[in-house]
């Protein structure tokens, strides 16, 4: 099911591939790469993963999540990796990916813009999720065709 990654490069950024989760269907979780985001120089400036399927989950939860360590925030490095995970979603053969954010996290919502995402709704979450009984009421849902 995984596939290789050392594509996973642009002239500014590379994702090392740190783990692969397999599926579980009984909790809805789809399988998912996790990588490190990394500089040319090898210095890791945050992570991201993708999440491979379509299910209630991942249209609440993304396929994609990322976090980009605060002193290198501002460059767009989430949004790049974003385009790396797009190539690999589509070696997977999926044609379009979610991406979601709390509504007041404003960084996130500008990440899904650059990438090109359509807003389709703020949702609010259903009862039974799981982020729901973290304290998450909302989330953005953006869709990227591929």
């Amino acid at each position: 099911m995984f596939i290789p990654t050392d594509f996973m490069k642009n002239d500014e950024i590379h994702l090392v591939l740190e783990k692969t989760v397999e599926g579980n269907d009984i909790r809805g979780w789809v399988p998912a790469y996790h990588f490190a985001i990394c500089n040319n120089s090898g210095t890791k400036m945050g992570v991201c993963d993708l999440r491979i399927g379509h299910n209630t989950n991942t249209y609440y939860g993304g396929n994609i999540g990322y976090e980009i360590y605060n002193e290198y925030r501002g460059n767009h490095y989430a949004g790049k990796a974003c385009f790396l995970l797009f190539e690999l979603a589509k070696k997977h053969g999926m044609k379009y990916l979610i991406i979601t954010c709390d509504p007041d996290n404003h960084a996130s919502r500008k990440t899904c813009e650059y990438a090109g995402g359509e807003l389709l709704e703020i949702a609010e979450l259903p009862e039974d999720n799981d982020m729901r009984r973290i304290g998450d009421k909302e989330k953005c849902i953006f869709r990227f065709n591929l």
